[in-house]
């Protein structure tokens, strides 16, 4: 009976962990897909990520950057293309051992490596030189699709052109209606 409390106890943390996955759902002007986000590699990505989401900050925001054969970005720019007023930027988390892989969430940035606030990107196919190497940051990933994939593929086809200033913008906005945490 001894045995039997020491290996439940033993086991608790794996289980902990499973709870740390948090499932991000999006629905768009394009169909819905799911994002799995991972806490326990990205817990500080993770955690900027969802208060955009608990807000309501994403609602209304467009993916305003779709290049087909490399990714989808958007979570902040109104249909208009105007900016939305973010969090503070945060550290940026590359370092954690995920790769910008075909269907994996990243957290787009500027040239500074701890600029990410609310926009993040979806690789539309292995994006390997995005990644950390060495001393030369790369870009935050932080979870991947976990369902929709279709949808993220109808969103990288879509047609764009030069908005605003901006290139890669799609012609008729895909737009983020509603994104929620799913329990």
């Amino acid at each position: 009976m001894r045995l039997f409390f020491l290996a439940l106890f033993l086991l608790l943390p794996i289980v902990g962990q499973a709870s740390e996955q948090r499932l991000v759902e999006f629905e768009t002007s394009k169909g819905t897909f799911v994002l799995a986000l991972d806490a326990h590699k990205a817990p500080h990505t993770v955690t900027n990520f969802l208060s955009y989401v608990q807000s309501g900050f994403y609602q209304g925001t467009i993916f305003h950057r779709v290049i087909e054969g490399f990714m989808i970005q958007g979570g902040g720019l109104t249909k208009d293309m105007q900016p939305k007023a973010t969090n503070a930027p945060i550290k940026n988390e590359g370092k954690n051992g995920l790769k910008n892989k075909k269907y994996t969430v990243a957290m787009a940035r500027t040239n500074n490596p701890h600029s990410a606030t609310s926009q993040f990107f979806i690789n539309t196919k292995d994006n390997d030189f995005l990644d950390t190497k060495g001393s030369t940051w790369g870009y935050a990933v932080f979870g991947k699709v976990y369902r929709g994939a279709d949808v993220v593929d109808a969103i990288e086809e879509v047609v764009t052109t030069t908005r605003a200033g901006q290139h890669d913008v799609p012609a008729k906005p895909v737009v983020i209606l509603n994104a929620r945490i799913v329990e």
